[in-house]
C-alpha cells in the first residue's frame, strides 16, 4: 500500500495544464470559496490545508479575504507547484508536490483541510479521504453532481479529467464510509457569471431555469442538471 500513487495516465493530464493563471479557474473560485466560508466559518480555521491546489485561485481567494492565518498546498502536478510558488500568495507558508495519496504533514497539523473539486479525480477517494481528516480536525469536500439522468452510461476518458460521478447520497454515503460525520451538506448552483462566462446570453438563461429549479425541488433539479455539492465533515470518534 505504501507505492499506492497517482497512474501515469491521470498524472500526463495534469503535469503542464496549471502553467499560469487562468480567467475561468479565477472566476469559479468565487463561487468555490463562498461555499468553504459559508461552511467553515463557524470552526476553527487558523490553519488551512488545501489538496489539490491546482494554479492556487482557491488559496487567493481565501488569502485576499483574509480566511485562515496560515495556508498550505500540496499538489501532484509540478506546473500547479511552480505557479503557486511564483504568485507568492500572501498567506501561504508552503506548497508542496505530493504523490497523490500521502499526505506529507503529521497527525492533526491543520484545523481544516479542503479538497474542492479533487475527489470527482482521484482514483482512490477513501485513502485520500482518510489522510485529510487524519492531518486535520475538519474536512471540507465540493464535487459536481453529475450523476443525473444526462450521463452517459459507458465511461470515456477525456482531458477534464473526471473519473468518479456523484450525486447527493453518493457522496456522502462515500464519505461516511471513511469513519467521517457529516455536519453540513449543502447544494448551490455556480453563479450566473459562470454561465455567462461559458455560454454568453444562452447562459444567463440556463443559469435562471436551474436556479429557478433548484429552489423548487432539489432532488429533480439534481436529477436533470449538474451542480455543485459541499460538505463539510469531521472524524466520527471526534
Amino acid at each position: 500500500m505504501s507505492e499506492l500513487a497517482v497512474s501515469t495516465r491521470i498524472r500526463e493530464i495534469y503535469s503542464s495544464t496549471y502553467e499560469g493563471e487562468s480567467t475561468w479557474r479565477t472566476l469559479g473560485a468565487i463561487d468555490k470559496v463562498k461555499n468553504i466560508l459559508d461552511l467553515c466559518s463557524p470552526i476553527p480555521h487558523g490553519r488551512i490545508l488545501e489538496i489539490g491546489s491546482g494554479e492556487g485561485a482557491i488559496l487567493k481567494r481565501l488569502s485576499d479575504l483574509k480566511f485562515g492565518d496560515e495556508l498550505f498546498s500540496i499538489e501532484i502536478s509540478e506546473s500547479a507547484v511552480a505557479t503557486i510558488q511564483s504568485r507568492a500568495i500572501t498567506g501561504v507558508r508552503e506548497c508542496r508536490l505530493f504523490d497523490g495519496y500521502h499526505i506529507p504533514y503529521d497527525d492533526r497539523q491543520f484545523e481544516l483541510a479542503v479538497l474542492s473539486h479533487v475527489v470527482e479525480h482521484t482514483e482512490y477517494p477513501r485513502m485520500l479521504l482518510r489522510e485529510a481528516a487524519r492531518v486535520a480536525k475538519y474536512v471540507f469536500v465540493e464535487v459536481p453532481l453529475e450523476d443525473t439522468i444526462r450521463l452517459k452510461p459507458d465511461f470515456v476518458f477525456d482531458s477534464v479529467g473526471h473519473i468518479n460521478f456523484y450525486s447527493w447520497n453518493t457522496i456522502r454515503q462515500l464519505i461516511q464510509t471513511c469513519e467521517l460525520r457529516v455536519l453540513v451538506q449543502v447544494t448551490t448552483n455556480p453563479s450566473r457569471a459562470v454561465y455567462q462566462f461559458c455560454s454568453g446570453g444562452k447562459g444567463t438563461l440556463n443559469y435562471a431555469i436551474k436556479e429557478i429549479l433548484l429552489r423548487a425541488s432539489q432532488k429533480l433539479a439534481t436529477r436533470l442538471f449538474t451542480y455543485h455539492c459541499s460538505i463539510l465533515c469531521t472524524r466520527s470518534s471526534g
